[in-house]
């Protein structure tokens, strides 16, 4: 199982073994599944996110080999401004002499 890696699918998983109300976060991007699946008769949510829901499918059947379902997050930002820190504020002109 150590040896599959999420990368290799072209997926990023968000959160491991969570709770319902975590998954259920508004700040994650819109390209991200809840993903449930059985290890050890226990059911367990992973947040993760690829641009297709076979890649996630691929990952966890070659990890785990028991995927009960993959819906799609509650997540509202864009993908491509998901992670990023916003720019820092620029000082104003100091105007000398007044």
């Amino acid at each position: 199982m150590s040896d599959i890696k999420p990368e290799d699918y072209s997926c990023e998983i968000l959160l491991e073994k969570t709770t319902p109300d975590k998954a259920k976060d508004s700040s994650f991007p819109t390209d991200a599944y809840n993903v449930t699946y059985t290890v050890n008769g226990e059911d367990r949510l992973d947040v993760c996110r690829a641009q297709k829901a076979a890649n996630i499918f691929d990952l966890y059947y070659d990890k785990y080999k028991n995927v009960k379902s993959i819906q799609y997050g509650s997540g509202t930002i864009s993908p491509n401004r998901f992670g990023l820190k916003p720019p820092p504020k620029k000082k104003g002109k100091t105007v000398r002499g007044k």
